[in-house]
């Protein structure tokens, strides 16, 4: 699993850290019952710091998507849906792009009702 980031990004790097533990998910490169490295551990060979690895595994756990048990570490969950880890990461980036060219949630909801009448 390769978890990239851009400390440059306006995107909070615990929500890029979140962001790539998805993507490995989906792409299949990790799957049901396999650990993520420990937060120290991906905290140095990201480069950042531990607390906000830390922030990432637990909005992973409140996703649904691991298990954080102490000294077992963090663990995928077995009956994860990938195919919701998919959907999940394509609405979170909507969202992101939504609100870069400003539009409010309304205005998302108005947006996606738009296009699903199509």
């Amino acid at each position: 699993m390769l978890i990239r980031i851009d400390h440059a990004s306006t995107t909070p790097l615990a929500d890029q850290i979140a962001a790539g533990v998805r993507g490995s998910v989906i792409r299949g490169e990790i799957g049901p019952g396999d650990r993520l490295p420990s937060a120290r551990a991906l905290a140095e060979s990201i480069d950042v710091n531990l607390h906000t690895v830390l922030r990432a595994y637990a909005a992973l756990r409140d996703d649904g998507l691991i298990d954080l048990r102490r000294g077992r570490g963090a663990v995928l969950r077995a009956e994860f849906d990938s195919g919701r880890a998919a959907l999940d990461e394509s609405a979170r980036e909507f969202v992101r792009q939504a609100r870069a060219i400003g539009l409010d949630t309304t205005q998302m909801l108005d947006f996606i009702k738009e296009i699903n009448s199509r």
